[in-house]
């Protein structure tokens, strides 16, 4: 079962790449918020589906109190609110960059979990996770000015070359960043509610909070419209139907498979694989340019995190 426990780890990664790549799509055609909404309302059936086949019950109706407490927060914070910055990261730096961000959300969580959890940190992991950002500011420091894909209110047709101003790689770093933040802060409330609870049934209440919660947006900034027309458009719903079953629904379900069959640091290490395996999709499929510098980040900040794992 450990050799399929890996396979699956590394299963993942390739459901998180496919993922990343139909939603930046996506959101290019419609906006972050319409393609978030629509995939927590995919996600919330899937996981649905899902926890009826593995325990015969498709709502969390036997869910404990604390998970009712703790999980809706997580479900805020680390789909309402750090996607919001991660589907908007995917347009201003594309999901390439933005996934490479993504490795540092291992690395807040234990540094989060150190300050409120009271869990260890081992020294040697500093050393991975200055590797981790090392990547990172390699990456950053050899990005050209310019992106392949339409800038959000630009003239053109999608798949177009777009000038990208500092101002605009800078707001997508900032985005890219905190969305690892968010989502290592969803993290350590997904530990304080799920304690023994099923992870699957555990996922669709942070879905089911994160759909209120989108609404809610929706309504505030009188976008509710625009998320109606956007559901109308047939590519895009198509795109964010696929990442769905590719992310919250293929990528969960494999992730918790092999984090049961084979050992943390080894699911761990392979899970972490997608901003190496998003590089020749990204080239191939998108037409985007990748410098050498940028795949040596992208592998120097993977390494970091395998070793984070590791150590």
């Amino acid at each position: 079962m450990e050799k399929l426990g890996d396979a699956a780890a590394f299963g993942t990664a390739l459901c998180w790449t496919a993922s990343a790549l139909f939603f930046e799509t996506a959101s290019r055609r419609i906006g972050a918020l319409a393609v978030n909404f629509t995939k927590v309302i995919a996600a919330t059936f899937l996981l649905g589906f899902a926890a009826f086949a593995l325990r015969g019950m498709p709502l969390p109706l036997d869910a404990p109190a604390l998970a009712w407490i703790y999980l809706p927060i997580s479900g805020i914070v680390g789909f309402v609110v750090a996607d919001y910055f991660l589907f908007n990261a995917y347009v201003l730096i594309s999901s390439r960059v933005t996934v490479l961000f993504q490795a540092l959300t291992p690395l807040f969580t234990a540094a989060l979990a150190w300050m409120i959890l009271g869990e260890t940190i081992r020294p040697l992991r500093l050393v991975a996770m200055a590797l981790v950002l090392a990547g990172i500011v390699i990456v950053v420091r050899s990005r050209s000015p310019a992106l392949p894909g339409r800038a959000a209110g630009a003239a053109g047709a999608p798949g177009a070359a777009a000038p990208i101003d500092s101002r605009r790689l800078a707001k997508g770093y900032v985005f890219a960043f905190l969305s690892s933040l968010f989502q290592a802060v969803g993290l350590i409330f997904s530990k304080l509610g799920l304690g023994g609870y099923d992870p699957v049934s555990g996922t669709q209440i942070r879905t089911m909070t994160a759909v209120l919660g989108f609404a809610v947006q929706a309504l505030v900034i009188g976008q509710a419209s625009e998320v109606a027309r956007a559901w109308k458009d047939r590519p895009a719903m198509r795109n964010t139907a696929i990442g769905s079953i590719f992310g919250p629904f293929l990528g969960v379900t494999l992730s918790l498979f092999a984090l049961q069959n084979t050992s943390a640091g080894s699911a761990s290490t392979l899970m972490a694989l997608t901003p190496v395996l998003i590089i020749p999709p990204s080239i191939l499929l998108l037409k985007q340019k990748v410098k050498a510098r940028e795949i040596a980040g992208a592998a120097l900040a993977v390494a970091g995190a395998a070793l984070f794992f590791i150590l």
